[in-house]
Formats: structure tokens, sequence, C-alpha cells
């Protein structure tokens, strides 16, 4: 790897000061076991909230497990130690629950009616066409 500049590192010293400055953070976080809804408070005010079968690690844990949610250093980040999981709070505001496979399998398993119908069309046309060599 290549040595870094002075110039590179004031750069990303900056880039670091404007992101604390902007970026939501986390201010506390908890499992909430009424609603089964991981809820975050961030530093702007606003409320984030969640369910945790959304997330990648998170899908099949207990109560107990989600509980132990903590907020990793300055508010950036989720950690769950017995799950082995984090998570970005800025990738969960944008909706990012898991690495990028997952979140297109988790895509894949979306249901609307549009959907249900064309897989009920296709299916009474025999089912989904061959592909041609």
């Amino acid at each position: 790897m290549a040595d870094l500049t002075d110039a590179e590192i004031d750069t990303a010293l900056e880039r670091g000061r404007v992101a604390h400055l902007v970026e939501p953070r986390a201010t506390a976080a908890r499992y909430d076991r009424k609603s089964a809804r991981i809820i975050v408070e961030l530093n702007n005010g606003c409320t984030f909230a969640f369910p945790p079968h959304l997330a990648q690690g998170l899908e099949t844990a207990t109560h107990d497990e989600l509980a132990t949610v903590e907020i990793l250093g300055a508010g950036y980040g989720l950690h769950w130690e017995a799950l082995d999981a984090d998570f970005r709070v800025s990738g969960l505001l944008a909706g990012v629950f898991g690495t990028k496979a997952y979140m297109a399998r988790r895509a894949g398993q979306a249901t609307s009616p549009a959907k249900a119908a064309a897989a009920r069309a296709n299916g009474a046309k025999g089912g989904r066409p061959k592909k041609q060599a």
C-alpha cells in the first residue's frame, strides 16, 4: 500500500469532521418486544425503527439476544456481540440490511399483487419459458 501524503490525511480528516456534523448518529438503541422492532434514537431528534427479521444476522435471533444491542463508537454503528452482527446507522437509514447478496435474495422474496398475477399467468402458460441456447 502506498504511503499517504499529508494532503490525503488532511482531506480524510476533514471528511470525518464533516460527516460528524451532518450524518445521523445513534444516541440510544433498544429492542422493543411489544412492537418487535429495533428502536434507534438519533442525534438529530428523529427515531428510526425496523423489524429485525429484515436484517442479516438478526432474522432468527431471540428477544433476549436482540435486547443486547450496543452503540458503536460515536454512534455510527449498532452491534450485537452474541450474534456477531454489526450495522452502520447510515446504511440502516438507507434500507441496507445486509450484504449485496443478502439484499438481492430478500428482493427476490418480495411479493406484490402484480408479482402474484404474473406468476399465475406464467403458470397458466406452462411456467417460465426455457432459456434459448
